[in-house]
């Protein structure tokens, strides 16, 4: 009777014991969603693009949409495409804070996609697509299809133009209410925010007052004005970057590719971080900027407000010859002599004022006159790798290209991949978490992107399997389109893209708008 007893008691005691919380969350899961899924991803190692450490699990996706990440029954499911993550690591796809390219000329964004970029910031430094065909400018880009998600912005450039304002210094109340509305229109319409070209034509024109005004719609709307500041200059940057902080108590504001021209060391990165991020503000103020010390712009950059628009460039060679001829002389001089510039344009792509100098027997001064401001682009080299590195060490600086498809700088097919190879596993300057986080996560917050960016249940399938070991960016500025190496798997949308390194051809981006 006691034997009896004891095996009662055992056998009671088994049948009572309780599932681990892993099973139970896991049947509760199955209960509620179904067994079938489009994409299992297994024995994954994930960052999630939080910041937090990284953990082990399983990844469930269908619609488009990550379901689940946790532990998995492996005979309770069923899966179209089932990846086998061991080994590997798992992360959201990468959201670039600032980038250029034409999703309607060149929708692929093969490079972006090779450097585990899914969503794209476009609209930049002032200049985007005009707001009266804003929509419809949308809606093409979403029956094409692009590659990765396009995230809209509009320019104040644009709008200016858009306005009547066009190069107007001091314009009327009326214009400037006109320039409002138009940005509300935008807004309406699903862009994220507002660019600004303040270094640039028309932008450079702009007034306190005006950007106040636009910066207050902004607020209103709780979005964000992303700015390429005034001047970014050693001597200058500090006014420049007080003038984008004045606007933080109307709105969230974002310095673009952050940089000191000229600037040296960690010690001025300190001054300038803590002029940005010292004080509590009204709204946030965040920045983005490129893993490389070299810029690429317009060669306008090194012109006089008075040789470009709305002045007549061949007038002003006529009239003003030698003032142009020393302005340019000593421009280049200062911006580390005419081999720190290497154009990017056709007939001179891949050359440096220096090359052009000895090649024509003629003064670089010279050979920029013949140009002009509107006709090229080129490589700058002006930064500080100290300074620059300390600045993207700060939790409110983000990674971004600055790059596109076609432009003649490693930045737009290194830069996410540098991050990982040179910053993570090179220099030791972040751990992989912190960099996917500022890659992914922090990003999304920045811009209010409230689906993607991190990997949890509800949050679209925009991710990437890799072993970090294995990136590389291989562009060069001798080379500059030769896409990154490593991201073996990228899922857009919840579609595998690129599977096993191989690109696919169909494409599953689209356009975002901004909305809850």
């Amino acid at each position: 009777m006691r034997y009896f007893i004891f095996v009662l008691l055992l056998t009671g005691s088994v049948f009572s014991c309780q599932a681990p919380p892993e099973v139970k969350a896991f049947e509760a899961f199955l209960e509620e969603s179904g067994t079938t899924f489009d994409v299992w991803i297994r024995n994954a190692r994930v960052v999630d693009g939080t910041g937090a450490p990284a953990y082990s699990a399983d990844l469930l996706i269908r619609d488009g949409e990550i379901l689940y990440l946790g532990w998995v029954a492996a005979n309770d499911i069923e899966a179209s495409e089932v990846i086998d993550a061991s080994q590997k690591t798992v992360t959201p796809g990468f959201i670039d804070a600032h980038a250029h390219g034409d999703p309607l000329r060149t929708p692929a964004f093969e490079n972006f996609l090779r450097m585990g970029v899914t969503s794209i910031c476009l609209g930049q430094d002032g200049s985007s697509v005009q707001v009266v065909d804003l929509p419809n400018w949308l809606s093409r880009v979403d029956s094409i299809r692009p590659g990765v998600n396009i995230i809209p912005f509009i320019g104040h450039g644009t709008i200016r133009r858009e306005s009547g304002i066009g190069y107007q210094e001091d314009p009327e109340e009326a214009s400037i209410s006109m320039m409002a509305a138009l940005l509300e229109k935008a807004l309406e319409a699903g862009c994220f925010g507002l660019s600004t070209g303040l270094e640039y034509t028309p932008g450079t024109y702009a007034s306190e007052k005006e950007l106040n005004t636009l910066a207050k719609v902004l607020g209103s709307r709780e979005r964000i004005m992303m700015s390429h500041i005034r001047n970014e200059d050693n001597d200058v940057v500090w006014a420049s970057l007080e003038e984008l902080l004045a606007l933080a108590d109307y709105c969230a504001v974002h310095a673009s590719h952050l940089k000191v021209v000229y600037g040296k060391g960690a010690e001025r990165a300190e001054e300038i971080l803590d002029l940005l991020f010292a004080e509590a503000r009204a709204h946030r103020v965040t920045a983005d900027l490129y893993p490389y010390m070299a810029s690429y712009t317009g060669i306008g950059i090194v012109f006089p407000a008075w040789a470009k628009p709305p002045a007549n460039y061949e007038q002003v060679k006529k009239e003003r010859r030698m003032e142009l001829l020393n302005y340019l002389r000593n421009k280049i001089q200062q911006r580390n002599g005419p081999e720190a510039t290497l154009l990017g344009t056709a007939p001179y792509a891949g050359q440096s004022l220096a090359d052009l100098e000895e090649e024509q027997d003629r003064p670089y001064e010279e050979i920029l006159l013949d140009i002009g401001p509107g006709a090229a682009s080129g490589a700058y080299f002006i930064m500080d790798a100290s300074l620059q590195e300390r600045l993207l060490q700060h939790p409110q600086v983000v990674l971004s290209s600055d790059g596109s498809p076609t432009m003649r700088h490693p930045r737009g097919y290194g830069s996410f991949a540098k991050m990982i190879e040179t910053y993570v596993l090179q220099d030791s300057l972040f751990s992989l978490e912190t960099a996917v986080h500022k890659m992914s996560g922090q990003t999304a917050d920045i811009l209010g992107l409230k689906d993607r960016g991190t990997l949890a249940p509800g949050q679209k399938a925009d991710l990437l399997i890799f072993d970090p070991l294995a990136i590389k960016a291989q562009a060069t500025y001798a080379e500059p389109h030769q896409y990154a190496q490593g991201f073996e798997q990228v899922l857009v949308n919840g579609q595998i893209v690129i599977r096993d390194g191989q690109i696919d051809s169909s494409r599953y981006g689209k356009c975002l708008r901004y909305g809850p």
